[in-house]
């Protein structure tokens, strides 16, 4: 799906003056194209492989949640790296992560096998969040997106085929999800992280990806006439005003004393 834009980027990239096209294609930014693609794509399928792992064993809800906490690993990991975090941003991930449990959760808390695998899920995501917030700068969103996908899939092929065993009878009658899920899901969404993440911080890109539980809600409504309970619409209403609250600047005007 992103191939017929990366090649319109390439025409459109061959009409420039060539003193633009010297700056816009360096080596350094074909290698940095090339290796963040591969290192993105990389840790996609990892993060992937641990959540359909564990959704073998845990419920829906559970998997959600859990996944979900990379809004808690994002910004710790973003301490060890040395990037600052607004005091808004740990208050609004505590909200979050208290809506997502009202959204998510309707079991008790028992650990089982495929919890520790989504906990596993939930921290390398939270690495491909800080990985596409360092690369997602220095080269083209969708060119960027495009060798993610690429390698992503060129690892899931290989798997399949190592430790399952692919029938083209059941790839032809899941033929829709299987579209849906790479066009829609993985062909747009991570296209537009990588976009959108050049443009706001790799805490607050986690608030707002986390937002996909409550669509899912609203979604059920709209598509299967699903009706959310009271505990799922708080979670709702608290999901959103973590990230209203995320984009508050809580920073102390700072008080002049004028004389004695």
């Amino acid at each position: 799906m992103l191939l017929p834009l990366v090649l319109a980027l390439n025409r459109k990239d061959a009409v420039k003056t060539a003193a633009a096209k010297a700056i816009n294609e360096t080596p350094s930014q074909r290698k940095d194209l090339i290796l963040g693609g591969m290192v993105c794509g990389f840790v996609m399928f990892v993060a992937g492989s641990f959540q359909q792992f564990g959704l073998l064993y845990s419920t829906v809800g559970k998997s959600g949640f859990i996944t979900a906490l990379y809004m808690v690993i994002v910004p710790l990991l973003g301490i060890f790296l040395k990037r600052k975090v607004g005091l808004n941003v740990w208050a609004s991930v505590a909200i979050a992560v208290i809506g997502m449990y009202f959204l998510c959760i309707n079991e008790s808390l028992t650990v089982n096998t495929g919890d520790v695998y989504t906990l596993a899920c939930a921290f390398v995501f939270a690495w491909h969040i800080i990985a596409i917030d360092h690369y997602s700068p220095k080269v083209n969103g969708i060119k960027l997106s495009c060798v993610q996908l690429f390698t992503c899939s060129f690892l899931s092929l290989v798997t399949a085929f190592i430790f399952e065993t692919p029938e083209w009878g059941n790839i032809l009658a899941a033929w829709f999800p299987i579209f849906f899920t790479g066009a829609v899901s993985s062909g747009v969404a991570y296209t537009l992280q990588i976009l959108g993440q050049k443009h706001t911080s790799p805490a607050v890109a986690s608030l707002l990806c986390s937002l996909e539980s409550v669509f899912a809600l609203f979604a059920g409504m709209l598509l299967l006439t699903e009706r959310p309970s009271r505990r799922e619409l708080l979670g709702c209403v608290l999901m959103f005003a973590a990230i209203v609250f995320s984009q508050v600047n809580l920073t102390l005007p700072k008080i002049h004393n004028k004389g004695g």
